[in-house]
């Protein structure tokens, strides 16, 4: 059996193996390759064949000694050329998980190593669409290629400090949970409380030069919408999506998250402040979880792999600040919970790893209170940082005041609440749903630059006689 083929890599020419002899045909084969010896163009192309293909996988024997892992490879079929990323390695073959589902692999078809996978962003890519491998998904001109890039993590000594504070325009978050550029925040929601409103809401905050958002196994229907609809035409501008929908393959939805850090990265490097938004790491975690049992790892966790675990803070440690003379990444993640369990694995990881999350309460939100934050769950460890002393007493006894209203509601709904017995639930009664009506904020109000003096203007409202 064939172990190991190779074919001419030049451009316009099939890259099948080629037939000994064939007289001048041969000859100008031999002429091509004489021209482009000086050139660091590379001639020949290491390749394989297909020994086994499953609904997910195919394995290639004959590129073992040259793959490495996260390699992608073409695979020239009935099809026609298709990708996709080898994801296993033995000593006798490759384990490959295509980037399009209708691979339609066969058995002894050849396949050709490419090497690793590289986007190469451009400052003309904002207001475009693209997919996870970097290619325009929009009705655009074809996209501009920059500098490749060599992806990692900036040394720890290395990065600037996060201590400058923004306004996102959101008053419940301004208020309770205040960002700095370069802070990494989880928004933890189950389906239907309005997640995907609040990034939106974040993503148009007009702090950023850069707006990078990844939509992880999104429903296709909703793309459009979000992007035309909730992020709108001005923000866009200085957008760049990276989508991967849920219809496509595990590879495309686990590589999307990679492809906007990369392009995030990008911007960050040439100094701007970047805004990142994925939604959502959840769907991230269940394309890493797809890809790792199709390669044989064990469950280990509610049945995630032990490697995922080990790509989420891979991929969100590159979030943060630059070095010294660039700019920073402030990461927005989206956490999807699992029948709004807020201690499944996924959401307990991600937790520790980033700097503070946001949790939306259902309750909140059948309540018709939007954004759907809760005040008490939420937690910034940037906080102290922006807030002043003064903003920093006022928020503390928001929050007492708030904690003795909820905690006395079954309380005062059984009427056994009467008023002067208790002066501090006295004035949760009258101030808390006037703090409550103060957070409500749609997109259609636009964003809020002064929260403090907004919520005092409510709070005003308690010295107008009843009635």
């Amino acid at each position: 059996m064939l172990e190991e083929e190779y074919a001419p890599a030049t451009p316009g020419h099939p890259t099948q193996p080629q037939p000994a002899g064939g007289g001048s045909a041969s000859l100008e084969l031999l002429e091509r390759i004489y021209l482009e010896a000086g050139t660091d163009k590379e001639l020949l192309r290491r390749g394989g064949r297909i020994t086994e293909v499953s609904p997910t996988h195919y394995r290639v024997r004959g590129l073992s000694a040259a793959a490495r892992l996260g390699d992608v490879v073409e695979h020239h079929g009935r099809p026609g050329v298709k990708t996709g990323e080898v994801v296993q390695i033995t000593e006798r073959d490759i384990l490959v998980a295509p980037f399009d589902q209708s691979a339609d692999a066969g058995v002894a078809d050849p396949v050709y190593l490419r090497g690793p996978f590289q986007v190469s962003p451009d400052a003309s890519w904002r207001g475009r669409v693209v997919d996870a491998l970097g290619r325009p998904v929009d009705e655009g001109s074809p996209l501009r290629n920059g500098t490749d890039l060599a992806n990692g993590i900036p040394n720890a000594l290395k990065r600037q400090r996060v201590d400058q504070p923004f306004q996102t325009g959101v008053k419940v978050i301004d208020l309770f949970t205040p960002l700095c550029f370069g802070q990494r925040l989880g928004v933890f929601a189950g389906s239907g409380v309005g997640k995907s409103t609040l990034l939106a809401m974040l993503a148009a905050a007009h702090a950023f030069d850069t707006v990078v958002v990844a939509l992880v196994g999104e429903r296709g229907r909703e793309v459009r919408e979000f992007l035309e609809d909730t992020i709108g035409e001005q923000a866009m501008k200085k957008t760049i999506a990276v989508v991967a929908t849920s219809d496509e393959s595990a590879m495309m939805r686990k590589r999307a998250s990679g492809t906007a850090m990369s392009v995030a990265e990008y911007f960050r490097d040439r100094g701007d402040r970047v805004l990142l938004v994925i939604d959502s790491i959840t769907r991230f975690a269940h394309a890493l979880r797809e890809v790792a049992i199709g390669a044989g790892e064990p469950p280990v966790a509610r049945g995630y792999p032990a490697s995922v675990f080990t790509d989420m803070p891979r991929l969100l440690e590159r979030a943060g600040p630059g070095a010294t003379g660039a700019g920073s990444i402030t990461a927005i993640i989206s956490v999807l919970v699992d029948g709004d369990d807020h201690n499944d694995p996924v959401a307990d990881s991600v937790r520790g790893i980033l700097d503070g999350h946001i949790v939306l309460s259902r309750g909140i939100a059948e309540q018709g209170r939007y954004p759907a934050v809760d005040p008490l769950a939420s937690v910034s460890r940037l906080a102290n940082r922006a807030w002043n002393d003064g903003e920093r007493l006022l928020v503390t006894r928001l929050r007492a005041l708030i904690g003795r209203y909820e905690e006395t509601r079954d309380i005062r709904l059984l009427g056994g609440y009467q008023q002067g017995a208790d002066p501090d639930l006295d004035a949760a009664v009258r101030q808390v749903p006037l703090i409550y009506d103060a957070l409500v904020q749609s997109p259609q109000d636009g964003p809020v630059a002064d929260p403090f003096a907004e919520l005092a203007r409510h709070l005003k409202k308690q010295e107008k006689p009843d009635g």
